[in-house]
């Protein structure tokens, strides 16, 4: 049984995985089934033999990007410079199991380091750019690529619960910061959404692969900045702004969405997935950096 780490999750097993998949994929039927260790919050994931994944949704909220994955993963994958996830089949409701669920090629490498991964900025803007490249026509719109004053009761109130562990006063004005950045003017771009260092894959040091697209789609492309505080030096991130040629309002954005997705996810996961609440905590105290250090320019 996987972690619970919601009120609401389903519970998800490998007896559970080895039936689903004898059921719907017989051909696969005699594989290995073990669960794969992540910080991943929407999804219990089980490596199927050496060369297969399972991806099963814990909630319903994260149901529905099985299918994206199906219809949008094999679009994008040609248009990117490194690998993505190729989905290989659609797992139906079954067993008890309520929703859809999705078995794709096993992509091989290791997750980078926090800090020590500046080689990695001109790979990642590469990644960045060639994804808004990407025509966005009839594509989904990305849960994180709205205008961030929708988060912000959500956000107060998760600063609000951190009283005593964070720079409150800070944190606050880099928040209302990056409230007051004027909005995308431009027209949506897509954007993976998640780039996490958990969601980056490295071989031999060079980025290789990037998995977990749950929160692609289109949008604001300041969400897709995210590394820039989980993943980089300060130095690093200076670069990646460069790079990318990233102006003041997008790159406030940016470090706005880095702070709001760390400091709702702190509290909520402190007790249930002590490696993302130690990520987060970590970004909180980069955006402090910058903004004691550059006055959130």
């Amino acid at each position: 049984m996987t972690t619970r780490m919601h009120v609401d999750e389903v519970d998800v097993g490998p007896d559970l995985v080895r039936d689903l998949i004898a059921r719907r994929f017989p051909r696969w039927a005699g594989l290995d089934v073990r669960p794969v260790a992540s910080t991943g919050t929407d999804n219990a994931v089980f490596r199927l033999g050496d060369h297969l994944v399972a991806r099963l949704p814990r909630i319903r909220g994260a149901h529905r990007n099985m299918e994206l994955d199906q219809r949008w993963l094999p679009l994008l994958a040609p248009q990117l410079p490194v690998a993505i996830p190729e989905p290989v089949g659609l797992g139906e409701p079954d067993l008890g199991y309520p929703w859809a669920w999705s078995v794709y090629r096993w992509l091989p490498g290791e997750h980078p380091t926090v800090l020590a991964s500046d080689a990695l900025v001109p790979a990642l803007a590469e990644f960045v750019t060639a994804l808004r490249a990407v025509d966005p026509t009839d594509a989904p719109p990305a849960g994180r690529g709205r205008p961030l004053v929708g988060r912000d009761t959500a956000t107060r109130a998760a600063i609000a619960s951190l009283a005593g562990q964070i720079h409150t006063p800070v944190v606050t004005a880099a928040w209302e910061h990056a409230l007051a950045a004027p909005a995308w003017a431009g027209p949506p771009v897509w954007v993976h959404g998640d780039l996490t260092p958990d969601n980056l894959l490295t071989t031999d040091g060079s980025l290789s692969g990037v998995i977990d697209f749950g929160a692609m789609g289109v949008g604001d492309p300041a969400i897709d900045l995210l590394a820039a505080w989980n993943l980089l030096t300060p130095d690093g991130r200076a670069a990646l702004r460069s790079v990318l040629d990233v102006d003041d309002a997008l790159w406030a954005r940016g470090r706005g969405w880095a702070l709001t997705v760390a400091l709702i996810a702190l509290p909520y996961y402190r007790d249930t997935n002590p490696a993302l609440a130690a990520s987060s905590r970590h970004v909180i105290e980069q955006v402090t950096i910058d903004h004691i250090t550059s006055g959130c320019r």
